[in-house]
């Protein structure tokens, strides 16, 4: 069974990679995956609510500062040396690779597991920016498999923990915004 999943897994990074690999997302998938411009871009965003969002919004960067720190560090510091998988520039020849290629491990993809926390904690708030984040988490994830730094599979399991995450700190919100946002309002 084992086998066939990673057999699989191999088949959709060639077909993501490789077969998929053309002249536009040789050059947006590199950009669209950059941690640089990804963090200027949440805190760009963070620094926009803060000042122009309403109470609830406000104290919601909060939270999704907690499950950013949360998927950030779960996968990268505690699931990515617990699976050892490698990643696939490390272990495969013939890929399109079109960043460095990392040192660390691959399962679970930080960048999913971080996009779709934020995803999971906007969107379950704010349901008219819902599908927008949902887009936006899969192609980032999935820009992850275009570059050649990570399986599908670890796309997966990357967002399976940032929308458990995203759940997670949503409820612990709720749970502070009944008991102190609804009081100072």
């Amino acid at each position: 069974m084992l086998e066939w999943l990673i057999d699989l897994d191999t088949a959709l990074f060639l077909f993501f990679n490789v077969t998929l690999s053309n002249p536009v997302t040789n050059f947006l998938m590199p950009i669209i995956t950059s941690d640089n411009l990804l963090r200027v871009g949440y805190g760009l965003t963070m620094i926009l609510i803060l000042w122009k969002g309403e109470a609830r919004l406000r104290w919601l960067v909060l939270f999704s500062i907690l499950t950013l720190t949360a998927t950030d560090q779960l996968a990268s510091h505690f699931l990515k040396p617990l699976f050892e998988r490698a990643r696939p520039c490390h272990i495969m020849e013939n890929i399109n690779l079109l960043v460095n290629c990392g040192a660390g491990f691959s399962m679970p993809s930080s960048h999913a597991a971080n996009a779709f926390g934020q995803a999971a904690i906007f969107g379950l708030l704010l349901k008219k920016v819902r599908a927008p984040l949902i887009i936006f988490a899969t192609v980032v994830a999935f820009s992850r498999v275009f570059v050649g730094v990570h399986f599908v599979g670890d796309i997966l399991a990357g967002a399976l923990l940032g929308i458990f995450a995203g759940l997670i700190f949503m409820l612990l919100f709720k749970q502070f915004e009944r008991k102190y946002i609804k009081r100072a309002v």
